[in-house]
């Protein structure tokens, strides 16, 4: 076989192979059968809540399974259109067949990365939380390059993004913001970019062009509504209220309608300041108080599960998943899965999707590659 066909074919065999290790293949046609019986039933819908709940699970699993079989019955159909074209000596229908292999190799990839999501609140809309660390402007501006980073990404992959909550930093940047990101799927891709971001560069602060090291958080969680029960006490609350404060002087507020909620059994801090009514900011922080305490539970779950526990630590050195370096070489370095872009300027313009996927993938095969930090 001609070694561009056959590096098209192992990429394919590849992504087969993670899709059905995902979907756990032989327990997955099983889970389909029982699915497809419980359809057939008609009293599913004597319970509305649970009957589109199974239709949910039904039609995510049929179209995974369903675009497997697909590939590989369209990866067996090009080898054979390939075999023929070059028993016949016919070069033209065998770049054909090539080209279509690379096609097959793209969708594989996609469908490798979708059939990755399989987790209980993945194909949620999700909230996107920044935090500088400690540094001053450096980290400030740090963060809103990052904020700009995850609204990028978001907006190429045609989902809606609005600001929920804006602390403008002291010279520039930002000391904190929220993002709201809506679109199917949106918290199961954006869940793999929670954890310390970090930036190597020469400071444009700096009149002496020294190189600088900064750090910023990013939590990531689901946006969930009452179908999920998370139990909050409303004594365990410290709720204040400030005044509204916006990019560049937008959606000032003369009157105290932000609010921030404290939950102080586990010290998260949610806020908003998106609505100009106190009441309607109020909601939106219980909403998300909710969610951070959900998604903390979905985290300590998938940590029994995997024998492991991975603390969510202080903003700086030892604790970064990520370190983007412009200077004074250019490269972005994952440092769970050790995968690199040497274009980091197209990075934090919003291509991340390299990297969501090296980690999704990681969390399915369990391999961890054990990479030295980029200095």
């Amino acid at each position: 076989m001609r070694a561009d066909a056959q590096a098209y074919v192992d990429r394919i065999d590849a992504a087969l192979s993670l899709i059905k290790t995902a979907l756990n293949w032989d327990a997955a046609l099983r889970r389909l059968d029982e699915l497809n019986a419980r359809v057939e039933d008609p009293t599913l819908w004597d319970d509305q809540t649970a009957a589109q709940a199974v239709m949910t699970e039904r039609r995510r699993l049929d179209e995974s399974i369903t675009a497997a079989r697909e590939i590989q019955q369209e990866r067996d159909d090009a080898l054979e259109f390939i075999e023929m074209a070059e028993e016949e000596g016919d070069a033209g229908l065998a770049d054909e067949g090539v080209a279509s292999l690379e096609k097959l190799a793209a969708r594989a990839d996609r469908d490798k990365v979708k059939a990755l999501l399989s987790g209980e609140a993945d194909s949620l809309d999700t909230y996107i939380e920044i935090h500088a660390g400690a540094g001053g402007t450096e980290s400030q501006d740090w963060a809103e390059m990052l904020l700009r980073m995850y609204q990028r990404w978001a907006e190429a992959r045609g989902y809606k993004v609005s600001m929920v909550d804006y602390q403008a930093g002291d010279q520039a940047g930002i000391k904190s913001a929220t993002i709201e990101v809506k679109g199917e799927n949106a918290y199961g891709y954006a869940k793999t970019e929670s954890g310390v971001h970090r930036l190597v560069r020469i400071s444009p602060f700096d009149s002496a062009a020294k190189r600088h090291t900064s750090f910023s958080s990013v939590w990531v969680y689901p946006v969930i509504d009452d179908s999920f029960e998370v139990e909050i006490n409303e004594s365990d609350l410290k709720i204040d209220t400030y005044r509204a404060s916006g990019s560049g002087g937008q959606h000032v507020n003369t009157t105290d309608s932000a609010v921030r909620i404290t939950h102080q059994p586990t010290g998260i801090v949610v806020a908003s300041q998106n609505d100009r009514s106190q009441h309607k900011n109020r909601a939106t922080a219980m909403g998300m108080l909710k969610a951070r305490l959900f998604e903390a539970e979905l985290q300590r779950r998938e940590a029994e599960a995997s024998g492991e526990y991975e603390a969510k630590t202080e903003i700086g050195w030892g604790h970064q998943i990520r370190s983007y370096v412009l200077q004074p070489y250019q490269m972005v370095k994952d440092l769970r899965t050790g995968h690199t872009s040497s274009a980091p300027n197209a990075v934090l313009d919003g291509g991340l999707d390299e990297f969501i996927a090296a980690t999704l993938a990681q969390k399915v095969t369990g391999e961890k590659v054990d990479v030295e930090d980029v200095d």
